[in-house]
């Protein structure tokens, strides 16, 4: 699509209809992202507990390293959008360059750090005595494939907030299919254990990150990622930073919270840990989900925000807020009904496993719609460049498990652990309610393009 045609596109059209447009490439690349995890735990659950927990150590890992993506993806996108509203394609592309390359190094630095370190890395991790050699096993190819892995988030949210996530979904997908059809061969066929899930996780990355970047570079349309536009500094950085700190204190204090939570639920023996995972899994499964369908938003917002279109922004927000929380409500009575079923997918040998994982999950079911609200804040106060709210919100729910972990397992042991969570993420709702009234009832001024693509003022925008 033409640039000139798409800013028409994002700044005329139906929000309604525009969002659930994009949001459909990006709600795919979020499942199917979700389904990497997913198959791996799948397919390990028949190596045994302590197995399927090993999968739960390495989350956190994955979650640094996913931070990286966001980071420069979203950092770079964001401001992509805002430039592309203003119809500033060569600061666009310079951005880009930037954001990919410099997305690609840490991924290098993340790979070299943790391989040296890898034995403390996965004790530190959560690993127990029983745990560590699966660890070990599965982090190996997870840390070789970090800067693809990395780079392909990047690579995703570049062209999503150029409009343009369809691209993004073909390299997901075919990643995606790789991952599940070499799982079961590399570790069944091949007899390769644990390490068979990993290595099947880092050559299903390496060949998204390859397919996006063809994509990114090839496809008429899309700016392209060269690297004569390569553009380090301050300046560039400040920018990434604007619109990808949210990201990375978010996905960062994530991982943080889930180590700390791995820790204490080794207290409780291998099954605890596994059944955490286990319910990580299914719940990210949905909030996977949610990030997709909020993704689609994202532009939308970028655009006319950039353009100063700000009844469009609100009248986005609202409607992917009710059909989000919808949709959450249907998975919340759906995963309070079939918990038990849904756990014993992944581990059906181990009863205790089955047992804490059920109530930990029916427990979750109840604030869960909740979220939407949360995190259609994050990502709007994100793409708008308000770092200090976007970061508040970003940062709440994971910085608040530490301490409710740390409280809820010393007074209510294993069940303190397995309520944390709903815990969290309702204190979180509270936050956000004045944060996000505040930005939204902020949006005073707008303008409207006139027939030339310039912006004319057009007084006061009465929308709530």
């Amino acid at each position: 699509m033409e640039k000139t045609s798409r800013y028409e596109m994002m700044t005329t059209k139906p929000v309604g209809a525009l969002v659930v447009r994009l949001a459909g490439p990006s709600l795919a690349i979020m499942m199917i992202s979700a389904m990497y995890n997913m198959a791996d735990t799948y397919f390990v659950g028949s190596l045994g507990t302590s197995a399927t927990a090993s999968i739960g150590i390495a989350f956190s890992l994955m979650a640094i390293i996913q931070a990286v993506g966001f980071f420069f993806g979203q950092g770079a996108g964001s401001f992509i959008a805002r430039a592309l509203g203003a119809q500033d394609t060569e600061k666009a592309a310079r951005m880009a360059a930037t954001g990919f390359f410099s997305c690609f190094g840490a991924g290098l630095v993340i790979t070299i750090a943790g391989l040296v370190f890898l034995t403390p890395l996965c004790l530190f991790l959560g690993a127990t005595p029983t745990i560590l050699p699966y660890a070990r096993e599965y982090l190996l190819f997870i840390l070789i494939g970090a800067p693809f892995m990395s780079s392909s988030l990047t690579q995703n949210n570049l062209l999503r907030f150029q409009g343009n996530s369809l691209y993004g979904m073909i390299g997901m997908i075919t990643g995606a299919v790789l991952n599940v059809g070499l799982d079961p061969f590399f570790i069944f066929v091949l007899d390769l254990g644990v390490a068979g899930a990993s290595l099947a996780t880092m050559l299903s990355q390496m060949v998204s990150c390859g397919l996006l970047f063809f994509v990114s570079s090839r496809q008429k349309g899309n700016i392209a990622i060269r690297f004569a536009n390569f553009s380090p500094g301050w300046s560039a950085y400040r920018d990434i930073s604007r619109g990808g700190l949210p990201s990375l204190l978010r996905q960062s204090v994530a991982s943080v919270s889930v180590i700390f939570l791995n820790h204490a639920a080794g207290n409780f023996g291998d099954a605890a840990i596994a059944a955490i995972s286990i319910v990580n899994r299914v719940v990210m499964f949905a909030f996977a989900a949610l990030l997709g369908f909020g993704q689609g938003f994202q532009p939308v917002c970028g655009f006319n925000f950039g353009a100063r279109l700000y009844s469009r922004v609100k009248k986005a927000f609202w409607f992917c807020l009710k059909v989000s929380a919808t949709g959450l409500v249907v998975f919340s009575v759906l995963g309070f009904i079939f918990a038990p079923e849904i756990i014993a997918l992944f581990r059906r040998d181990d009863p205790e496993v089955i047992r804490i994982g059920t109530l930990a999950l029916r427990v979750y079911c109840f604030p869960f719609p909740l979220l939407s609200w949360i995190v259609l804040n994050n990502m709007m106060t994100q793409v708008m460049g308000k770092a200090v709210f976007a970061s508040i919100l970003a940062l709440a729910r994971p910085g608040l498990l530490i301490p409710v972990v740390f409280i809820l397992e010393r007074s209510l042991g294993l069940f303190g652990l397995q309520i944390a969570m709903p815990l969290t993420d309702f204190c979180t709702f509270l936050l956000a309610v004045p944060v996000g009234m505040t930005v939204l009832r902020s949006m005073k001024e707008e303008t409207e393009p006139s027939a030339d693509g310039s912006l004319a003022e057009a007084g006061k925008d009465s929308a709530g």
